[in-house]
């Protein structure tokens, strides 16, 4: 495989992050959540199997739905994504819990960067991180949920409309997401990729959904950018 192009740091101007997996820490929710139900039968293993479940169920999925989305299935790409969304995330959470050290990297970020949010959570459920985390929340110019575009990601749709909202080229914009159905849409917009492994995606995945850089955790952007 050939080695993919070298980001050109100096033209950045926008780093758009995804929420789940990324910026919260949802996934482990999900194995401890799971794991507390069949530890009377799996005992101390229990986290260790589920999280092994979870991470295979996830990659079928998401090649599911990006396949779903280029052949224009658009109502079996919406019952995926529903499914998908509905495994990994709680609608009515109201306690996030970032990943660590992510907010001491948002407040490291030099200000020249302006960030946003591209995730397929809703308006209300981005409405209520940011309310929670109100220190990082000004940060954040443009952020774009389900009801901002009438395709998710994969389709290149949420990620194009951040930079139109931005008023940048959307080569002038970063993303960065824990799946390769992020990869896929930044790629598809035209956009950077960093991939990170603090979600449920795996290097190998991230590698050929065309991700430029793969960093352990998102708090490890500063590396990057700082």
């Amino acid at each position: 495989m050939t080695e993919p192009t070298p980001i050109p740091f100096q033209e950045i101007q926008a780093i758009l992050f995804d929420m789940d997996g990324t910026l919260i820490d949802t996934d482990d929710q999900a194995v401890l959540k799971i794991s507390r139900w069949l530890q009377p039968i799996l005992g101390e293993q229990a986290a260790q199997y589920v999280r092994w479940l979870l991470m295979q169920i996830e990659s079928p999925a998401n090649a599911l739905i990006t396949l779903a989305d280029k052949l224009h299935l658009d109502e079996p790409l919406k019952w995926l994504t529903r499914w998908r969304l509905s495994r990994r995330k709680d609608p009515f959470i109201t306690n996030f819990e970032v990943i660590p050290g992510v907010l001491k990297m948002l407040h490291a970020l030099p200000p020249r960067y302006r960030l946003g949010i591209v995730t397929t959570r809703s308006r209300h459920q981005i409405e209520g991180f940011l309310a929670q985390f109100p220190d990082i929340a000004s940060r954040f110019e443009v952020t774009i949920g389900s009801q901002d575009t009438r395709r998710l990601k994969p389709h290149p749709s949420p990620v194009l409309e951040a930079a139109r909202q931005l008023n940048l080229p959307v080569t002038a914009c970063v993303m960065v997401g824990d799946t390769s159905v992020d990869m896929h849409s930044a790629q598809r917009a035209g956009a950077w990729r960093v991939g990170v492994l603090c979600g449920f995606g795996r290097e190998h995945e991230l590698r050929q959904a065309g991700a430029h850089v793969i960093l352990p955790s998102t708090a490890d952007l500063t590396k990057l950018f700082g």
